[in-house]
Formats: C-alpha cells, structure tokens, sequence
C-alpha cells in the first residue's frame, strides 16, 4: 500500500528526479510530467513541446486522470523551469517566451491539476525565484515568468482559487540549487551558499505529512550559507 500519491512536474529535471527517488524511498506513487520520461516513476505523463499551452492543458488533464482511475494526489510539485539571460536590447520576446512556456505554462497547468485532483488539505508547491522579488534587468524573461509564478502562487491561496479546501500553495524561491550542471558551469563557485536537492525532497515530504507548514501562499526563499539552509518567508 503506497503512503500517498504525488505528481512531479518537471520529474526529469535534477530537482525534479531527486524528488521522485525520495518519494519513491519513501514508499509513494509518483507520477512524472516532463519532456521525456523518468523510468524511477509509477507513471509518466509526456508533454508535447511543439503543442500549444491549452493543448498540453488537455493532454496533461486526461492522462492524469487516465492514470489516478479515480484517486487523488496527495501533493502536486512543479519544478519545471530553465533559465535564460539577457535584456531589452536582442531577443527578448524569444527568451521572454521561452522563459513563460517553461515555468508559468507548467505552474498554471499544475494548478489545473490540482483544482481537479488534490485531496482537501493536499500540497501545491510552484517554484518562483529569488531575484523576481525584485528588477531583473540582465534576465527580463526570465524575471517577468517567475514574478508571474509569485502572482499566481498568491491568487490560488486566495478564497475560489478553485483548489480544494484547506490546500496548501506555496512557492519556493531558490537562489542556486547544487545541481551537477551548476557543478559544471560554476565550477570555482561557493557551493557551501548552494540548496541540496535532498533538502528540499525532505522539505516536500515534511509539507505532505502537514509537519512546519508555512502559510498559504508563502513565497518561501531558500537561503543557504555554510552549507545550512533557511527558510525565509516572505
């Protein structure tokens, strides 16, 4: 018997995968979105990236509900996202598009989700950014699509968002995360000021199982120094 059910958007990611070996670890179902699929998982759901965000809406919609034959999800985790710099000067419809397919199409997809099947009391969580709190002029796509994800995490806390009584929606708000491909790119970086994956696949778990859960609607940023990580809410 599976402790509960939970769908990991962006389930092939490195957050996204570290989420589904930690759940599975534990004994749940795990469902994975992503591009491609995550063998560790129960289930996987693919998205067609060529598809528009209403048809990737449906698509996503009928094959949760194909797979959950009836159930509900106990938690829902979208961290789908990437990152992408750059200003007004060049491109910034094209990385501003980007930027808005790959974390605001897959947020708002997973609150579709969860309106139709969370559990009342089930977990949402979204995944914002730290800088999107404030100007981001050397990455405006990618700060105009997370500030989008903070806006959305507050109108779904709100009452008649449409998700299920007493849910639980809250973004995280990363600075870095050690990824291996931050590894890669930043390799004289300061890892100690990077938030492990397993840090937060326990965080999740903990929201689960209702234990140190934050406020609804709480933007939650993860600050990391000397290798220990505070949850700072704003």
């Amino acid at each position: 018997m599976a402790s509960g059910k939970v769908l990991i958007y962006g389930g092939r990611g490195a957050l996204g995968a570290s989420c589904v070996q930690f759940f599975k670890k534990h004994n749940w179902w795990v469902g994975s979105i992503d591009l491609t699929e995550n063998d560790a998982a129960d289930a996987n759901i693919v998205v067609d990236r060529d598809a528009d965000w209403v048809a990737q809406e449906t698509a996503v919609l009928s094959k949760v509900e194909a797979e959950l034959k009836g159930d509900s999800l106990d938690a829902i985790i979208c961290v789908a996202g990437g990152w992408a710099g750059g200003n007004a000067k060049k491109d910034l419809a094209k990385n501003a598009d980007l930027m808005w397919k790959q974390s605001v199409w897959s947020s708002a997809i997973s609150a579709t989700v969860g309106a139709n099947h969370l559990k009342p009391g089930g977990v949402l969580v979204l995944t914002g950014a730290n800088p999107a709190l404030e100007g981001t002029p050397g990455m405006i796509g990618y700060g105009m699509a997370k500030a989008a994800v903070h806006q959305l995490t507050k109108s779904l806390a709100g009452e008649k968002s449409g998700l299920p009584d007493n849910s639980l929606v809250v973004s995280i708000l990363p600075v870095t995360l050690d990824t291996p491909m931050n590894r890669k790119w930043m390799p004289d970086a300061d890892t100690s000021t990077w938030t492990p994956l397993e840090f937060l696949s326990e965080l999740f778990h903990k929201w689960t199982k209702g234990e140190d859960r934050p406020a609804n609607g709480s933007l939650v940023k993860l600050i990391t120094k000397d290798s220990k990580t505070e949850l700072v809410i704003v």
